[in-house]
């Protein structure tokens, strides 16, 4: 065969291949189950390298109530390299249906230890109905929680929580209102998003504040809408968010160290101190000394992201 007509051939393969896998999504996605194990089927025997294939031919004979099949097919899509968070859940759906509990508890607990982190699937999934009563369940249960939000559940990153809320913002002198801030979680709850605009002029601004569990410290990056930025470094002392920065080179041609406190004066009152060094920290200038008082508190521990955010109309499960 010339290479001309090995190309033609290779070319009429792909496109019969495009036209099957075509099909096969379509009986995937509407459910029509006989057809889609029949198409795929087709596509595993000529691409059994590609996992997605194992993974949907599974699907589809669990579907059709043939578990057993299912069962090993799921087990080629493993061999093929299909993510083991995803084919271990499905195996252990497999094994719910069987009622043979034990097995689906062990593969359960596989697709958490991989990561499997889909807490209302989980609880709703009716082929695994009947683990609930059992008490691992929860235990499982609230595993793929910790694992969609594994900040949430860490004290560290939960140490800076007293700043959560919606805020007009004050001086301590009692001159006119500073400005607003909203203080929120973004990330999975693992960033503490400061949202700062000014009082009297377009001045805005964004922290985002982390803890980092490397370096054993928060750290905040705050960004505004004139080019500024600063970043600071330090931690929770004695209940107060010690930040610091580096001496930082000045136009004028100092150098210029900050300290910016945090301290929480009761449930809905915080008062952010910040100074300003330009001798190596044997001196320091207060730059500003402000106090946040709740509009809004903000819910500071929920178990489901509707209630973390209450803004939010809907969610993507």
């Amino acid at each position: 065969m010339s290479v001309f007509s090995a190309r033609v051939v290779r070319a009429q393969q792909q496109e019969a291949d495009a036209a099957l896998s075509a099909q096969a999504n379509t009986a995937y996605d509407a459910k029509d189950w006989t057809k889609s194990a029949a198409f795929y089927e087709k596509l595993t025997q000529a691409h059994p390298e590609i996992p997605r294939l194992w993974f949907r031919l599974g699907t589809s004979l669990q579907e059709l109530g043939q578990l057993d099949r299912a069962l090993a097919t799921y087990q080629k899509a493993l061999a093929a390299g299909a993510p083991s968070l995803y084919a271990e859940y499905s195996i252990a759906t497999v094994y719910g249906q069987k009622k043979e509990f034990d097995k689906a508890f062990q593969h359960l607990e596989k697709a958490l230890q991989a990561g499997y982190n889909k807490p209302e699937q989980l609880s709703t999934d009716p082929y695994l109905a009947s683990l609930h009563s059992d008490a691992r369940f929860a235990k499982l249960l609230d595993q793929a929680n910790r694992n969609l939000k594994p900040c949430a559940y860490t004290a560290e990153n939960r140490q800076f929580d007293f700043w959560l809320g919606e805020w007009d913002v004050q001086t301590t002198n009692g001159a006119a209102p500073a400005g607003q801030s909203k203080i929120e979680r973004i990330l999975a709850d693992c960033v503490v998003l400061e949202n700062w605009q000014s009082n009297g002029n377009p001045y805005s601004g964004k922290s985002y504040n982390i803890y980092n569990s490397a370096l054993k410290r928060w750290e905040q990056f705050w960004v505004d809408n004139v080019g500024g930025n600063i970043f600071f470094y330090g931690g929770l002392k004695d209940g107060v968010m010690d930040y610091w920065t580096d001496e930082l080179p000045q136009p004028d041609g100092t150098k210029l160290k900050r300290h910016l406190q945090f301290f929480s004066l009761g449930p809905d009152k915080v008062r952010q101190f910040s100074q300003g060094s330009t001798d190596g920290g044997k001196t320091w200038t207060v730059e500003y000394d402000f106090i946040f008082y709740t509009q809004k508190v903000i819910l500071f521990f929920s178990l489901s992201p509707m209630e973390a955010h209450p803004q939010q109309r809907s969610m993507d499960i």
